[in-house]
């Protein structure tokens, strides 16, 4: 059983054939300690009611974090408004599967403005998010905002936006943050040593809170720094390498937090990422 005081690390891991039945597997095969799963389709508007049987095993498994990835699709500062209207109606859906299946959080991409500048899309975004943090009752778990790679519009990027973005919500108590190493690296934190794995960690503390910090996805990129391109790449194929993910283990702000790998699989190089950063975290190397 996993040390929960420790980081536990997994893996995004597949639910075709069962939310539970195949993540658990798939989970045990991998090594994971900690697991993240889509509750609808990610890539379409539809959403599905879950398995009571399947949701009964997921919460169970105390030992084993589990997290929601809300739909791609989602956009909460988007201009159009029917786009907002299925975006709000997406991120419903996932919060209340995610209570039921006992998830530490949901997490959801912080959206782009499209068109009209920032400052009119985190207005959009407030009117849209506001209410449903309002609203969701003590067992639904918070709202894990996930900053962008940078491209076009997006509402929030570097660590610094997120502090904008916070406090557009008047930095409500149920939103909490993921961090993703390679879409931090393609806004231009150059996480590519220890140093600035540390310089950027230290930059959230001081701009956001570690406490607001519940997740990390732990990805290398297969873009280069400040290229605000999202490709993720396995852990140490990469321009961010494998050195800097230690950070994640040692840094105040990050100690004690689920990390998660988004990388290429399937389960041979999800297994070796896990390894390495399990390696990484007990401070036996990354060999």
């Amino acid at each position: 059983m996993t040390d929960l005081a420790e980081s536990p690390i997994g893996a995004h891991v597949p639910v075709a054939g069962g939310l539970a039945t195949r993540g658990l597997a798939y989970a045990a095969d991998i090594g994971a300690e900690t697991v993240q799963v889509f509750v609808s389709n990610p890539r379409g508007w539809a959403t599905t009611a879950g398995s009571p049987d399947e949701d009964a095993k997921l919460r169970e498994r105390t030992d084993l974090p589990v997290f929601v990835h809300a739909n791609y699709l989602i956009n909460l500062g988007a201009p159009d408004d029917g786009i907002a209207e299925r975006s709000v109606a997406s991120l419903r859906h996932a919060l209340g599967r995610g209570a039921d299946i006992g998830a530490r959080g949901v997490v959801v991409h912080t959206g782009s403005a499209v068109r009209g500048g920032r400052e009119e899309g985190l207005a959009r975004m407030r009117a849209r998010l506001l209410p449903l943090l309002e609203e969701s009752a003590d067992d639904v778990p918070p709202v894990l905002l996930e900053p962008m790679a940078g491209q076009g519009q997006v509402l929030c990027a570097t660590v610094d936006d997120l502090a904008g973005y916070l406090a557009a919500l008047d930095w409500h108590p149920r939103a909490g943050v993921c961090l993703d190493t390679a879409h931090a690296f393609a806004a231009g934190h150059d996480v590519s040593t220890p140093a600035g794995m540390n310089a950027m960690l230290d930059a959230f503390g001081e701009a956001v809170g570690a406490e607001r910090l519940r997740l990390i996805h732990a990805n290398d990129s297969k873009e280069p720094c400040g290229s605000n391109k999202d490709r993720h790449e396995n852990i140490g194929a990469g321009h961010i390498g494998t050195a800097p993910f230690g950070a994640l283990f040692t840094h105040p702000v990050s100690a004690g937090v689920a990390v998660m790998c988004e990388t290429p699989g399937p389960v041979k190089p999800h297994a070796a990422d896990i390894a390495t950063l399990k390696r990484l975290r007990d401070g036996t190397g990354a060999a």
